[in-house]
């Protein structure tokens, strides 16, 4: 067991983010492991996206004098412990009963921002409890705009400090797992998934004692008693992914706070980011869940850090399981990194304890990746990267 502080503790018996994973795999029904672990079509990108990352090799220097190796990352005037954040998933609770609210409160007591998404399991307003009004709120873009202002304005009255624009959903992705398990739209379920359940007493305790999932944040917006093809139905109207300069405008003059782009994945679109006055960008390409075809995210991090990364704040998410990722990311040229199904795994493995454990592992491991290289600070990272041209 590590105890390099109080708080940074993990379960030795899952020392990996792969060891999480296989854990999840035994605990929860094949349809929501499906849905968590899987990307779209032929699944390229999602092993891209990892595998492409860690083609980045780092340059130790091992003869440099040295005193100490600090995580904390200064971003949008908050110094959080550690260079990177819980990204935003939807449909948390299904994957595990309660999820939002366990990762929310181990980020907060962590101190490292949490992202709430439009379409998962817990209220804004649950998880701005949770966390004193630190999490950051994504924005699935609604069609009608006053479901969209009426949003905003809950998120501001939360507290939220960040607002998160997602712009790489303008069409739902197609994947074959999910079309599969009846989880596409509208979803639907089958005694496959039936006999599933049943097969995961735990999960199914869990689900039965926190009650069956429900969009919380939408709930506000959604006639009752909805059967599984209406709500399909409703998702389809009352949701329009695809977004552009006059849409983010309006958001734009309306939030007072920060506002960043998720799923910027090319020079073009972080240019009209930087020009519309948005704070940050968030190079992603949705876990590979959306473009198979489309590049992993190192490759135009890197292009879009050289060319913007002195005009607007640049992160990174999709790919990344482990410290040397978040090392090798940050050596890219992104100033904060996120992750989604490794926390997920976490949750799913070791329910209460998961946010805490997956923190406190990638805690352990990108401090050691510091010190083994010799950085002192996460803004040195890209002293070491080696390049490759």
């Amino acid at each position: 067991m590590a105890k390099n502080k109080k708080e940074i503790q993990y379960d030795s018996q899952y020392p990996s983010v792969e060891d999480l994973r296989a854990k999840a795999k035994k605990r929860i029904p094949r349809f929501a492991f499906e849905y968590l672990d899987g990307g779209c079509n032929e699944d390229i990108n999602l092993y891209k996206n990892t595998s492409e990352i860690r083609d980045v090799e780092l340059l130790p220097y091992y003869l440099t004098a040295h005193t100490e190796s600090k995580m904390k990352t200064e971003l949008f005037g908050h110094i959080y412990d550690a260079p990177f954040g819980i990204a935003p998933v939807g449909l948390q609770g299904l994957m595990w009963p309660n999820s939002p609210e366990i990762l929310a409160k181990a980020a907060f007591e962590h101190n490292i921002p949490f992202i709430l998404s439009t379409v998962t399991t817990s209220s804004i307003e649950r998880i701005s409890e949770l966390t004193e009004g630190r999490a950051w709120f994504q924005l699935y873009h609604p069609s009608e705009t006053s479901v969209r202002d009426d949003i905003l304005k809950r998120a501001e009255a939360a507290g939220c400090p960040v607002l998160v624009i997602l712009c790489d959903v303008p069409t739902f992705g197609f994947r074959p797992r999910d079309i599969r398990n009846g989880l596409a739209m509208p979803p639907k379920m089958s005694i496959n998934n039936i006999l599933q359940i049943l097969g995961k007493p735990q999960w199914a305790y869990n689900t039965l004692l926190h009650g069956q999932p429900n969009f919380e944040t939408l709930r506000p917006y959604m006639p009752k008693n909805l059967n599984l093809r209406q709500l399909g139905k409703f998702m389809d109207q009352t949701f329009s992914g695809r977004l552009n300069e006059e849409r983010i405008k309006p958001i734009r003059d309306m939030w007072k706070g920060k506002l960043v782009l998720k799923g910027v994945a090319n020079e073009a679109d972080a240019e009209k980011a930087v020009g519309l006055g948005l704070d940050g960008i968030i190079v992603s390409n949705h876990g590979g869940r959306q473009l198979d075809a489309g590049e992993s995210t190192i490759k135009p991090l890197t292009r879009i850090a050289n060319g913007y990364g002195d005009k607007i704040k640049v992160m990174m998410d999709s790919g990344l399981r482990s410290g040397p990722d978040i090392a090798r990311t940050m050596a890219s040229g992104a100033e904060f990194t996120f992750m989604g199904r490794s926390f997920m795994y976490g949750v799913a493995a070791l329910g209460k304890q998961g946010g805490n454990h997956t923190i406190s592992l990638l805690k352990t491991q990108l401090q050691q990746v510091m010190e083994q290289i010799c950085c002192e600070d996460v803004k040195d990272f890209p002293k070491h990267l080696i390049s490759k041209s």
